[in-house]
């Protein structure tokens, strides 16, 4: 990491995004990535509405949205189930559960500082 009192040149800059630590982001940024993240690594499986009932104040659509980019990034597997009612069920993908350390240094850090 650069020193903040150095002086930056224009060819020292580098985009966030196109570094391992902006990539992460991506994948497991925003309001809810994370927890929808912890809830499958916690049940292995899940439906939505049982999502939606574990993760607090998450509108249908938002969940459904995350849910979405999680799949199209290969960290959810959605699988659909051809019954009446539908059935659906969420798990996270090889690559998903590949954060699980990610997640646990997240849980130590915060058990280690919220005192």
């Amino acid at each position: 990491m650069h020193n903040e009192l150095e002086e930056t040149h224009p060819s020292d800059v580098v985009d966030l995004k196109d570094t391992g630590f902006g990539y992460t982001l991506s994948v497991i940024g925003g309001k809810y990535k994370i927890i929808i993240l912890y809830w499958l690594l916690e049940n292995e499986v899940m439906r939505f509405n049982e999502l939606k009932r574990s993760i607090l104040n998450i509108s249908f659509k938002t969940l459904s949205v995350t849910l979405k980019e999680m799949e199209a990034d290969g960290i959810v597997v959605r699988k659909e189930y051809p019954q009446i009612p539908p059935k659906v069920e969420y798990s996270l993908s090889d690559r998903g559960r590949s954060l699980l350390s990610v997640v646990n240094m997240m849980c130590d850090w915060g058990e280690m500082n919220s005192r």
